[in-house]
């Protein structure tokens, strides 16, 4: 698979086209790449550097690593991960410690920076191989397995395999299938503390070296969790199980209003817990959690596909990204094992990528309904 026609001023003919410089849509164009495949990937953004790309991500050994390996890049991936983050500590909403576990280097879940895991993922391609600033407006059917993609500045790629890596609110997925996202019930509030250390030492030490979870016990509707990133960076994200019309009701834009109304939903949690909330440097940023169907899925289209979050959208639960970065390995391996018949090639990828994506899709919403309660039952907290 290889470029097959001429760029003109407004439209293009190319055989792979991923829309979606995402983990997943760089995986697939880096394995493709490996085996000498070559793709363009479209991505709205105008620069790799256009947002942050903040977050810390735990990647599993038993699928984001095996994809990369699958990408040819596991010693770039052992040089970006942060030592001692898989540590985790449980506390009560007083302050009380439940579970203190250090990273002791046996867990199968380095944490790494998600900017940097893009970072590498980017210097793995070749030069031109992702098309900034190219947003889709539209997708249409050719006929014959083709597909012509129109950007918002009118330019259109016409292309032989569509591949939709490009999120919750994809614009590719409705080429097959009517799902859309809906609202889980529950969403996070995003804070941040800076330099921790030395500005916010409570804080640092209240989070430990890795991840926190401050938990109540009888409850699942609030809990707040924290990470510590590069740099002394303390990540927090509040869990309120609350409707979107009760987030719309606060005023964002104004950070002092909508601090306190978060702190409110925490009437008696320690001032220490809460300072993950009232000291940080960023204004809070409401996320809310949506997710498609468990088990959805497609007939079989000729010439698309989808994967990550346009496929198989979940509430967090740590696998996103690592499922992500599977589909793209295991869409990769199969068009490169069935170079003469994509459709062979799809076929082969959505009958594994249907029982996975629903088996973690179920996990993943077993998970946020319960989350906690398994520790929340073994120090007998129901009292």
């Amino acid at each position: 698979m290889t470029t097959t026609s001429t760029t003109t001023t407004t439209s293009t003919t190319t055989d792979v086209t991923i829309i979606g410089a995402g983990l997943g849509g760089l995986t697939l164009a880096r394995v493709l790449h490996v085996h000498g495949i070559q793709a363009t990937v479209y991505e709205a953004e105008p620069s790799p550097m256009a947002r942050t790309q903040g977050g810390m991500l735990d990647i599993h050994d038993y699928n984001g690593q095996l994809a990369l390996r699958e990408a040819d890049l596991m010693d770039e991936f052992r040089g970006i991960i942060l030592e001692g983050r898989q540590a985790t500590r449980v506390i009560a909403p007083d302050g009380t410690v439940l579970l203190d576990h250090p990273d002791d280097g046996t867990g199968g879940r380095p944490e790494v920076q998600r900017g940097e895991l893009r970072r590498i993922l980017l210097a793995s391609l070749p030069a031109g191989t992702v098309r900034w600033g190219h947003k889709v407006s539209g997708v249409r059917t050719l006929g014959g397995g083709r597909h012509e993609v129109t950007f918002a500045d009118g330019s259109t790629v016409a292309t032989s395999l569509l591949v939709g890596a490009d999120g919750a609110w994809s614009r590719v997925r409705p080429l097959l299938s009517a799902a859309v996202p809906a609202y889980f019930g529950r969403s996070f509030v995003e804070t941040y503390l800076f330099d921790s250390e030395s500005r916010h030492p409570a804080a640092a030490k209240m989070v430990g070296g890795g991840s926190l979870f401050v938990l109540e016990a009888g409850t699942n509707d609030r809990w707040i969790g924290a990470h510590r990133e590069s740099g002394g960076t303390l990540h927090a994200y509040v869990a309120l199980a609350k409707p979107q019309e009760w987030f719309a009701g606060i005023d964002f834009t104004d950070a002092a209003e909508a601090t306190a109304r978060i702190v409110e939903e925490f009437d008696g949690w320690a001032p220490e817990v809460m300072s993950l909330v009232t000291d940080s440097d960023t204004a809070p940023t409401v996320r809310p959690l949506n997710s498609l169907p468990i088990g959805h899925r497609w007939e079989r289209i000729p010439g698309v596909t989808l994967i990550g979050d346009a496929a198989h959208l979940s509430p967090p639960d740590g696998e996103g990204a690592n499922l992500a970065m599977q589909d793209g390995a295991e869409l990769g391996k199969a068009l490169a094992a069935h170079p003469d018949d994509v459709e062979a090639a799809l076929a082969a990828y959505e009958a594994a990528l249907f029982p996975r994506s629903a088996e973690a899709a179920e996990a993943a919403v077993a998970v946020n309904n319960s989350i906690g309660q398994e520790l929340i039952d073994a120090f007998d907290l129901t009292e």
